[in-house]
C-alpha cells in the first residue's frame, strides 16, 4: 500500500553504491526513514530531489518487517536554497535537525515539531543569523515536549525568566528584533545548556558552533 505525506528531509546516508536512505520529519508519520532505490545514480527520477533540509511531498511504501519503508515519487517544495550559502545558517538548521532527531520518537505524529522545524527554517534562510533565535527553538522544543522549563522553580534570576518567556511565546520575526546583551546571550545559552543536558543526558556537538560561539562545547 502507498502511503502519501510531506516532509523535511533532516538527514541522508548512503545504503548502497546506488541508494540512500532518507530521514523525514512529517506532520502526520512524525519521523520516517525511507530507501531511495537508485537515488544515486545520475538518471534517477530522484536526482536533485533529496538533500538536506528539502521540503517535499513524497510517497511511500510501508515495510512489514521494519522501520525502513521504500520511497516512491517526490515533489519539491522548498529547498532552502540560502541555508548552503552562509555556515552560520547551516550550523543552526543541522544543530535544531539533530535535536529533534534526539528528542523524537520514528512513527509518532509530530504536527507541531514539524511546524516548529519548518517555520524556523523558513525564518531561517531570510534572516542574519542570531544565538537567540536557537534558544528559542530549544525552549520552544522543550515545551512541545514537556519538558519546559518551571520559571519559578528552575530560575532565580528575573531578567533570565524574563527573557525565556519572551523566547517562548514569541514568533520567529518579533524574535529578529530582541536584543539581548552579551551578558544575557550569555547567561541563557548556559542556563538551557545545563537544563538541556539534564533532562537529555547530552546534547548534539554543535550547539556552540550553532550559536556563533566559536571554541566552547556548549
Amino acid at each position: 500500500m502507498t502511503e502519501t505525506a510531506t516532509g523535511l528531509i533532516l538527514r541522508t546516508r548512503p545504503l548502497t553504491e546506488t541508494s540512500l536512505i532518507i530521514h523525514w520529519l512529517t506532520p502526520d508519520f512524525g519521523r520516517l526513514a525511507t530507501v531511495a532505490k537508485g537515488a544515486r545514480r545520475p538518471k534517477s527520477p530522484f536526482a536533485g530531489k533529496l538533500d538536506l533540509f528539502y521540503l517535499a511531498d513524497f510517497s511511500f511504501a510501508r515495510s512489514r518487517r521494519s522501520e525502513l519503508h521504500t520511497l516512491r515519487e517526490v515533489s519539491l517544495r522548498e529547498t532552502h536554497a540560502a541555508l548552503r550559502q552562509d555556515m552560520g545558517r547551516l550550523h543552526q538548521a543541522a544543530y535544531c535537525a539533530a535535536l529533534v532527531e534526539q528528542t523524537t520518537e520514528m512513527d509518532t505524529p509530530l504536527p507541531a515539531v514539524f511546524e516548529l522545524m519548518t517555520g524556523f527554517l523558513r525564518h531561517l534562510v531570510s534572516r542574519p543569523t542570531l544565538p537567540q533565535m536557537l534558544f528559542a527553538f530549544e525552549v520552544k522544543l522543550l515545551s512541545e515536549l514537556g519538558l519546559q522549563p518551571d520559571f519559578e522553580k528552575d530560575l532565580s534570576s528575573p531578567d533570565l525568566k524574563q527573557i525565556l518567556r519572551i523566547l517562548l511565546v514569541s514568533d520567529w520575526q518579533a524574535l529578529g528584533r530582541l536584543k539581548l546583551s552579551e551578558k544575557q546571550a550569555a547567561g541563557t545559552r548556559q542556563f538551557l545548556h545545563g537544563f538541556l543536558v539534564y533532562h537529555l543526558g547530552k546534547l548534539p556537538a554543535n550547539r556552540a558552533r550553532a550559536a556563533g560561539i566559536a571554541g566552547l562545547d556548549a
